[in-house]
């Protein structure tokens, strides 16, 4: 059994210092759980006034004091963290998410499908669909709007993912929060949804972060204005069966030379 979970709060834009600060607060009241997922973005906020600003707020993720912060946190109470992240890679920015624990980074995943103005900052992630082990289960990672693209999570689910963590920042209300338990029922998967709160210049971001498991039971939900931590037990293991009855498998039905349009 693993203690999973996911913080809803709001970052703070521009203001790193401000983030680590709230965090410093709310990861102690999560410390129970194995595997944290925070929102998209985490370590600058999100929406920007300029390029500028996007840049200014972003870091290496090998020089980076968000990382080391998050680091120390999973060292000091046995956790591993995915966290959205402004990664700057030379001369390029990516939204990224990075999964750290106890001995340090262990991978990162830049988003793929990039949403309205992202489009001005970043780049389209380079990093593939990743899959990684953490002790005996194994995790992929979306990031908010990649939620509107199936083929990405059955991606991560041929990949063996167990739990899919999904940093957020949701500013269309109820629809990711509607469509998210179907993948994990039709990919058989657990899901995390971390999602933010509050406001940055008139953008809302709507809250109601969530858990499912491979049924596609939402077995966690926060408020849609609250500052929240969820925190589930769940055995991994579930995600490994892919039987739907005695006959019909998830992945051994499908049908790949008649999925070609897929990838034209």
């Amino acid at each position: 059994m693993v203690m999973i979970g996911c913080i809803q709060f709001a970052p703070a834009l521009g203001d790193q210092g401000k983030t680590m600060e709230s965090l410093s607060k709310l990861i102690p009241r999560a410390k129970d759980a194995e595997l944290l997922v925070l929102p998209e973005l985490c370590n600058s906020g999100y929406h920007f006034i300029d390029f500028e600003q996007a840049w200014k707020t972003s870091e290496p993720i090998y020089d980076s004091v968000f990382i080391n912060f998050l680091i120390s946190a999973c060292q000091k109470y046995g956790l591993n963290i995915v966290s959205g992240f402004n990664e700057r890679y030379g001369t390029a920015l990516y939204n990224s998410a990075i999964l750290v624990g106890p001995k340090g980074i262990v991978g990162k995943y830049q988003k793929l499908h990039l949403f309205n103005t992202e489009k001005e900052y970043f780049k389209p992630g380079q990093a593939g669909l990743p899959v990684f082990d953490i002790k005996d289960y194994r995790i992929g990672i979306q990031i908010c709007f990649d939620w509107m693209f199936p083929e990405a999570w059955r991606v991560l689910a041929l990949k063996g993912a167990d739990i899919i963590c999904h940093p957020s920042n949701l500013v269309m209300p109820g629809l990711a929060q509607q469509a998210v338990p179907t993948h994990a029922l039709i990919n058989r998967v657990f899901t995390i949804t971390g999602n933010r709160i509050g406001e940055e210049r008139n953008l809302k971001f709507t809250g109601n972060s969530l858990i499912a498991n491979p049924r596609g039971k939402v077995i966690a939900r926060a408020s849609d204005n609250d500052q929240e931590i969820l925190l589930v037990e769940i055995d991994p293991k579930e995600s490994r069966d892919k039987w739907i009855n005695q006959r019909n498998n998830l992945l051994a039905d499908r049908k790949p030379e008649e999925y070609i349009e897929l990838v034209k």
